[in-house]
Order: C-alpha cells, then sequence, then structure tokens
C-alpha cells in the first residue's frame, strides 16, 4: 500500500477495456461463428485455438481491430468448414466482425468522473494499440477526449514502444504511470521500460493479453475498478 497520495505523476491510461467496454463484443461475434461454423468433430474450445492462433499470426501482419478480426474469422472460416463455401457464408462471417465498428462507446463504471478528477491533477495522455482510424473514432466518441494532452495511438504496445515515448513526450519514466488491463500490452511492457503500472484486470480481457504480473514489484499496483485510482492519485 503506497502512503499517501501520489503527486505531479504523468498517466499513460488504455482504451479498450480499461476506458469503455471492447472485447465483449468480440466474444459475442465469436459465440455467433460458432453457432454458425457448428462443426462436427471439434469442439468449441478446439475452433476457438484455430482462431486464436490465425490471430497471433496474423496480428503481426494486420494488426489489431475489428477489420483485421473479420479477416481472421474468415480465415478461420475458411480453414474449418465442412461444406463448400459460399459467398454467403463469407459475407455473414465479415459481418460479424464489421457489426463490431458499429457499437456504441461504452464507458465502464466510474471513468467519466474519474479522469475529471485525475486530469485536474496530473498530466493525462491516452496510450492505445490498434487501427488508427478505428481508434481515433473511439476516442472522438467517449465523450472524455477532453480529458487528455494527446491520444497517442501505436500499431504494438510492447517495451520498445514504451521506451520510445519517453524522448517523444519528454516523460521522466520514474514518475510514469501505465494504467491498463492487459499484462502483456499494458502491465509487463511498460514495468520492463522502466515505468510503474497499475493493473485494473477486465473479466473479458482479450485471450491474448493474459501473462503474470509481478508479484513482488513495488512499482506495480492493483486494483478491482477505474474509480479505485482516486485513492493513489
Amino acid at each position: 500500500m503506497i502512503a499517501g497520495l501520489i503527486s505531479g505523476a504523468t498517466l499513460l491510461i488504455d482504451g479498450d477495456d480499461t476506458l469503455w467496454e471492447n472485447n465483449v463484443y468480440f466474444e459475442e461475434a465469436i459465440e455467433a461463428f460458432l453457432d454458425y461454423l457448428r462443426h462436427s468433430s471439434l469442439s468449441r474450445s478446439q475452433v476457438r485455438a484455430t482462431l486464436d492462433e490465425i490471430e497471433r499470426l496474423n496480428s503481426r501482419v494486420h494488426g489489431y481491430g475489428a477489420a483485421a478480426f473479420a479477416r481472421n474469422l474468415r480465415e478461420t472460416y475458411e480453414r474449418l468448414a465442412e461444406r463448400r463455401v459460399r459467398k454467403d457464408d463469407l459475407d455473414y462471417v465479415l459481418m460479424l466482425g464489421q457489426r463490431i465498428l458499429k457499437q456504441d462507446v461504452k464507458l465502464l463504471p466510474g471513468v467519466a468522473d474519474t479522469m475529471g478528477y485525475l486530469a485536474g491533477r496530473h498530466r493525462v495522455l491516452l496510450v492505445t494499440k490498434g487501427d488508427l482510424e478505428e481508434q481515433r473514432l473511439k476516442v472522438e466518441r467517449s465523450g472524455i477526449v477532453q480529458r487528455f494532452e494527446t491520444a497517442v495511438i501505436l500499431r504494438e504496445k510492447d517495451a520498445d514502444a514504451y521506451r520510445d515515448l519517453i524522448p517523444a513526450y519528454h516523460l521522466n519514466a520514474s514518475t510514469t504511470w501505465m494504467i491498463g488491463n492487459s499484462p502483456r500490452s499494458d502491465i509487463n511492457p511498460a514495468l520492463a521500460a522502466g515505468m510503474q503500472a497499475v493493473f485494473i484486470p477486465h473479466p473479458d480481457t482479450w485471450r491474448l493479453e493474459h501473462e503474470a504480473v509481478p508479484e513482488d514489484d513495488s512499482r506495480l499496483i492493483v486494483l478491482k475498478s477505474f474509480a479505485e485510482l482516486r485513492a493513489y492519485f
């Protein structure tokens, strides 16, 4: 437990599943995809494992977001379908991914008020990853864009990306905190880059973002909700 409030910090805050709901819409699309495929010999978990592997490989080329996800669904369908692949089939599968783009941006509980509080006390930057245009639209539609000094949209969030942010945005790593729900993209690489981190788990975090986080690192705070940031910052 850190004694007293932290002052004069720079807060780098993730967007998807930290500030607003995101992966729940992808999970809904995957469930609909599994229903549509109706594989006769592979279990739902086995089909999902195939999709995971395709997503893992393709993310290096196509990145992240709804458009990349739609392509991954299509590739999975073409690989596993037990019937002749028709145009109507592919249109439906692509629609499952594309409809995610039409979802409203739904802020998580406590985010709006807490962002107002944090922006009044600290330097606050949004640091997210994914398709540039898709993420830009989410930020604009979130209703909290004015709380951020700037929005940084990265293709990938790894240790090198965080190290690059330090000179680019004149950060002091020892007073900079990365706040997010993803161990793989938010927490572990920020710590590796010499920053501090606040881990706020989300029950629907994308399974490819799961990793263990350090259990004994004094630079890491683990919270149950975004609103709990008030007790530290």
